[in-house]
């Protein structure tokens, strides 16, 4: 169970430590350049992030976490279960819900934009923050689940 809480912990922090790059500088510097290029440049991430490597994570963390759940509950000891399902319900519901909810719709709207159109301008300026803000939650939610699975190791 040690090294499952561990490999876990680390998925979720790197997966983290990426959502967090984005909300802390990659959507400031496309704010900072013109709309049209920032639009263009979102649209290219939106495509090339279906990559193995960025999938196998985002959608492995959370069956692998409600697995552990699973598993958890079933073995339960109390020193690991309650920190084991508490990172699975962070992790479905602060990552894969909150993506699924709130920056796919998004992510949606601004494939359709036209980058050289005001409205595509204004798009992407309400884009930029709400996008930043639900972002911003899948980063807390997967620091939040690898430092719950991380804590039953403790000494």
């Amino acid at each position: 169970m040690a090294l499952a809480l561990l490999a876990l912990a680390v998925a979720s922090a790197v997966m983290g430590g990426m959502f967090y790059a984005f909300s802390s500088f990659i959507m400031t510097a496309l704010g900072r350049i013109p709309p049209a290029e920032g639009i263009r440049a979102m649209q290219r991430i939106n495509v090339d992030v279906f990559r193995p490597s960025f999938m196998a994570l985002f959608f492995g963390i959370p069956v692998a976490s409600v697995v552990l759940a699973g598993l958890a509950i079933w073995r339960w000891d109390p020193a690991v279960s309650p920190f084991a399902v508490a990172a699975a319900v962070v992790c479905v519901v602060g990552c894969f819900v909150v993506t699924a909810a709130g920056n796919v719709p998004l992510n949606n709207a601004l494939e359709r934009a036209d980058a050289e159109t005001e409205a595509g301008h204004r798009l992407w300026a309400d884009y930029l923050r709400r996008w930043t803000r639900w972002n911003t939650v899948r980063t807390v939610a997967c620091l939040a689940a690898a430092v719950l699975l991380l804590w039953p190791l403790l000494p």
